[in-house]
């Protein structure tokens, strides 16, 4: 029986692991808190990150805390922190300077690293760059002020965003990726087709079915890339999206299930006792679709670090919710709602593409599951967005194609 006061440990500041411990000291005034990041800063805004990039939004307006936030609250924050081991046995987490902190209950909220470029010439060339983190963000921004021509590499969210932020900024971009189309696991042809369309409004030179074979650079920086495809592509500055590998290499040696993210179940405990895990890093069971995943989005892990936090306290809330992501897409929106996975075979999906305003074109797929909603892309208007989250929390039957038409010309 615990005689002192409870210890919570948080590994990982990002939404998730900065929610939680907020939840904690609401639920718990007496606890003591340590919440432990690998990098410099307080949770900063990653979502707004894209607009930084553009240089619509200043950075003061991405931080979300700072350090006398946590000190008010208690929170002891370890910036600069690297977790090199946890000890399930003895309930101890070990950073790589040799500190332990003793906890009554663990949150694993430790996100993931950027994949690298791994070609010939990348090794020691200077100004490829990831973006995940608020200092990758600053330094790409400084490389953009000295550059002309830029390469976006990648079929993923953060590789869009990249070319966005580099056409915005008003270099010659080229946008490359191996894939048929932009987010192949959520699209169709005709969604991609869109998202090339609003690219190549702004000057973006896009090329699908092709990859970087080779980085020529001189001096150490890069000249220009050579494609498999043949293609000798110009470019100052590489920014690269190919995906994140989940941060679970502490966790080596110790029970804790690791398949894709750290297993949990819908209350977000490992198969450990007094272990949780929430936000990218968590494989967590989604009742909407009968299975367990994983979910990089700001909404999810938000949501993640509450209930994490209410069942670490003794509550026993599980985690039912419709996650949303929202980003700019050049000069419209994106929405994805929920569970939207093309490649899922258990999976159904029907889609629509009209006119839009201002020349732009809307497009909408939906995805069910046993003639339930369970999810939806959308790409230009956000017209019918929430009634879309209601009939996926409902889980209402949409067994006609009548009724399937309805849904999909929401407004």
């Amino acid at each position: 029986m615990t005689t002192h006061e409870k210890r919570y440990v948080i590994i990982g500041n990002g939404i998730a692991g900065t929610t939680a411990a907020e939840t904690l000291r609401k639920l718990d005034p007496n606890c003591s808190i340590h919440l432990i990041t690998n990098e410099p800063y307080p949770l900063y805004n990653r979502v707004s990150l894209p607009r930084f990039l553009q240089g619509v939004l200043p950075e003061q307006k991405v931080m979300m805390r700072d350090f006398a936030w946590h000190e008010q609250r208690r929170i002891s924050l370890l910036t600069e922190t690297l977790v090199t081991e946890v000890n399930t046995d003895e309930r101890i987490v070990v950073t790589e300077r040799g500190q332990h902190f003793p906890y009554d209950a663990l949150l694993i909220a430790s996100g993931g690293w950027a994949k690298p470029l791994q070609v010939p010439g990348a090794a020691g060339t200077k100004h490829i760059y990831n973006f995940v983190t608020l200092d990758d963000t600053k330094t790409i921004i400084a490389r953009i002020l000295e550059s002309r021509t830029a390469l976006a590499y990648g079929g993923s969210f953060i590789s869009y965003e990249l070319c966005d932020g580099f056409a915005m900024r008003k270099l010659e971009t080229t946008w490359l990726m191996r894939g048929p189309y932009w987010l192949r696991n959520c699209l169709d042809p005709e969604g991609g087709e869109i998202v090339d369309a609003i690219a190549r409004r702004f000057g973006v030179n896009v090329i699908h079915g092709d990859e970087i074979a080779e980085v020529v650079a001189r001096d150490g920086v890069p000249a220009y890339v050579k494609t498999k495809q043949g293609r000798e592509i110009q470019a100052d500055i590489i920014g690269v999206g190919l995906g994140i590998t989940l941060n679970t290499a502490f966790l080596k040696g110790t029970p804790i299930e690791v398949r894709t993210g750290v297993v949990v179940n819908e209350y977000l405990e490992t198969n450990v006792p007094h272990v949780y895990a929430a936000g990218d890093v968590a494989e967590f069971y989604d009742p909407t679709i009968g299975r367990h995943h994983t979910m990089g989005t700001w909404d999810n892990a938000l949501a993640h670090g509450r209930i994490a936090a209410i069942n670490m306290a003794g509550g026993h809330e599980p985690y039912v919710d419709v996650p949303t992501y929202t980003s700019p897409l050049f000069d419209v929106n994106i929405a994805v709602i929920g569970t939207a996975e093309s490649n899922n075979p258990e999976l159904e999906s029907i889609s629509l593409r009209e006119p839009g305003e201002k020349g732009h074109e809307n497009y909408r797929k939906l995805f069910l599951r046993e003639n339930r909603l369970v999810g939806a892309i959308m790409i230009g208007s956000p017209k019918g967005r929430r009634k879309l989250v209601e009939l996926i929390k409902n889980q209402q039957l949409l067994a006609s194609p009548t009724e399937r038409e309805a849904v999909l010309a929401l407004k």
